[in-house]
């Protein structure tokens, strides 16, 4: 470590505002009082690009020369490493197991630039898919490459930050400690005694990488036009992926992605995100808290600190799910070396430059799409697929449901979230080829993230299945969210033909209760105040008519055993014996007995607490309304019954009569 001591300087604290002059368009001076994270954004000289294919467009095709070059530097050493392969299988050599090969395979992605090291990253976490020999090469891509020379970081730190490292930095590591795609970190001391990270972007990188996605971004154009089997929007796609690592590339915004993030689930239990100084920022230079941690897939290193990493990748998935299905924001590129196990036993997360969006039809509707892939529902999936814009509407579902049958064929006997989602993925993949479906562009990085996470989580527990863990969160989200779509779900699930489903119930609170933010008493108060409002009329009625069908079930069996006792053991043959419920009631009877044992299991279940809820419960309006619809409920069936009874009484007189009058006839 080199330390070097500063005099004092006259720098501004964080929180104090300052008067900057402003120079307009038109030559108008102005005073503007800013805070220092804003004067980031006028003092830079590199100001923030945003990705524009079509002036990228232009720009390249008025220098086909560069374009050319970069296709052959491209072309060159990847057709010699698969020949290399070729010729090494033809002379019978494992190549799959070939430690030389898999070198080479890391040597050429680093050489290729930061587009096809993003792609190694996304392959270092599949051990499904890439050999071990390799597996461990494309580890290093993750934080270990090459790093570019310290003066020309020295120059962009002073260039972002307006004076040299050693008169901001109280220490600086004499090396980068990590080396990335886009860049490479240094460990620090501010002057104030806080450790801190501080992140240098790679020189020439955005010329790099807009040469590449040109290149590639006209190769998916070709494939679109040429291959009419291809219908999802390739372009589109990588658009999406071109806006990400433009933003990427820009740390102030990446700064403001880690705050927001922090806002949205920096509350989850054992999650931890740094913090950003952002006095010390600017768009080519990060400066953040130091995050002392193992990377996730150093299962050795972890448990050795008697910290239990599958927890940790359960935590992960957990938080995850609210990335994706509850704010929608997410981060794409959860790599092992974005994910770290600190001391005491948290995840931490880094790295949040490649960041996205879920938009909220796009989250109901995969909630939607996880529930009926759980419950084998494929009717209701390919409506999902509609809806997330899959299918255009006008679609024929009718070959498509058998379809989804058969993609789920492998888990017959078995729960279909005992599936990961590469080999869900990979079975889609090939029915998507089939039939008329196109892939909209959010798809690629939420694809992207999970399977990443997912392969983290296999790498670390071979057997651990991220839709098993998923589905108690999504049964904890139908139960409690307020969301009509979600209501909708939730009523399809549980009825079918107009029938109650019971085991689904049972299902959904056996999995609810094994999310860690369950709470029961909220979804009590939240299922009574639903089942009191009209929204909840059609699941209210239904739920009333089973729960009369228990209390029958209960009623004859009471009278069936005390005429029977009458009967058997008092000798009162007068007494006729009540027949016992039906097989119908008794089946109603028996789930409520189950689902009730369900609730008093959950951890949040004590009878002394809830007797106090229960009492507020009864003075509820909502709920005294639901008392008194299932009191009406319960007087008609009686009359129902009672009319019945004597209707059948009299029938049975009037059949008793007929005999009579026959003789007369005659």
């Amino acid at each position: 470590m080199i330390v070097k001591t500063l005099s004092p300087t006259s720098r501004k604290t964080e929180d104090e505002p300052q008067v900057t002059p402003v120079v307009t368009e038109n030559g108008i001076s102005t005073l503007v009082v800013d805070s220092p994270k804003s004067m980031i954004n006028q003092k830079s000289d590199t100001e923030a690009i945003p990705y524009d294919p079509q002036e990228i467009r232009e720009h390249y095709r008025q220098r086909p020369l560069k374009v050319l070059r970069r296709i052959f530097a491209v072309l060159g050493p990847t057709l010699s490493f698969l020949f290399g392969l070729w010729w090494d299988n033809r002379r019978g050599i494992v190549v799959k197991k070939d430690p030389r090969r898999a070198v080479q395979l890391r040597e050429l992605l680093t050489k290729l630039g930061p587009a096809y090291i993003k792609i190694g990253q996304a392959l270092s976490t599949r051990p499904d898919l890439v050999p071990p020999a390799y597996l461990e090469e494309l580890t290093r891509l993750q934080d270990q490459l090459p790093p570019f020379p310290n003066a020309t970081a020295y120059q962009f730190i002073e260039e972002e930050l307006g004076a040299p490292p050693e008169e901001i930095y109280a220490q600086l590591s004499e090396q980068p400690i990590a080396a990335a795609s886009l860049g490479q970190v240094y460990k620090g001391k501010l002057k104030t005694g806080e450790e801190v990270a501080i992140k240098v972007q790679r020189p020439d990188l955005r010329e790099t990488i807009t040469v590449d996605l040109f290149i590639l971004r006209q190769l998916a154009a070709w494939v679109k036009n040429k291959v009419k089997r291809i219908r999802s929007d390739l372009v589109g796609i990588l658009d999406e992926l071109g806006d990400r690592i433009f933003e990427e590339m820009d740390y102030i915004h990446e700064g403001e992605n880690a705050e927001r993030f922090f806002e949205l689930y920096g509350h989850i239990k054992d999650i931890y995100i740094p913090k950003i100084y952002w006095e010390y920022t600017n768009r080519r230079v990060l400066t953040m808290e130091w995050i002392s941690g193992t990377k996730l897939t150093q299962t050795a290193e972890i448990n050795a600190q008697g910290i239990d990493a599958r927890y940790l990748i359960e935590v992960g998935v957990q938080c995850s799910l609210r990335q994706l299905l509850e704010h929608g924001f997410f981060h794409a590129d959860p790599h092992p070396g974005n994910l770290l196990a600190t001391p005491d036993g948290k995840l931490a997360y880094l790295d949040f430059g490649m960041m996205s969006q879920v938009q909220p039809p796009q989250r109901y509707g995969l909630i939607e799409a996880i529930v009926h892939v759980v419950n084998r529902d494929f009717e209701g999936l390919a409506n999902d697929y509609v809806k997330l814009d899959f299918l255009s509407p006008d679609t024929d579902l009718t070959p498509i449901i058998p379809a989804f049958a058969r993609v789920f064929a492998d888990a017959q006997g078995a729960s279909v979230a005992d599936l990961n989602i590469k080999s869900i993925t990979d079975e889609l993949s090939a029915l998507m080829y089939e039939y008329p479906f196109r892939v909209p562009p959010y798809y690629a990085l939420i694809i992207r993230s999970l399977v990443t996470l997912e392969g983290i989580a296999i790498y670390i527990d071979p057997n651990f299945k991220v839709l098993s863990e998923a589905y108690p969160y999504v049964a904890k989200r139908l139960l409690t969210d307020e969301a009509p779509q979600l209501r909708t779900s939730l009523q399809n699930l549980l009825f079918k033909d107009e029938k109650f489903r019971w085991n689904r119930l049972e299902n959904l609170l056996r999995n609810a209760k094994k999310n860690q933010d369950y709470d029961f008493n909220l979804v009590l108060n939240q299922g009574v105040e639903f089942l009191s409002s009209e929204r909840g009329a059609f699941i209210r009625d239904k739920i009333v008519d089973e729960f009369l069908n228990g209390v029958n079930a209960v009623g004859k069996n009471v009278l069936h055993n005390f005429t029977y006792i009458l009967r058997e053991r008092v000798g009162l043959t007068a007494v006729n014996e009540i027949p016992r419920a039906t097989v119908e009631q008794q089946q109603t009877l028996d789930h409520i007995k189950r689902i009730l044992s369900i609730l008093r299991e959950n951890r949040d279940f004590d009878p002394v607490e809830l007797a106090p809820q229960l009492a507020q419960l009864l003075v509820n309006p909502g709920v005294q309304r639901l008392g008194q619809q299932i009191t009406n409920r319960l007087a008609q069936k009686a009359i129902a019954r009672l009319i019945r009874e004597l209707l059948a009484a009299e029938e049975v007189d009037t059949t008793k009569a007929l005999p009579l009058a026959k003789p007369a006839r005659v």
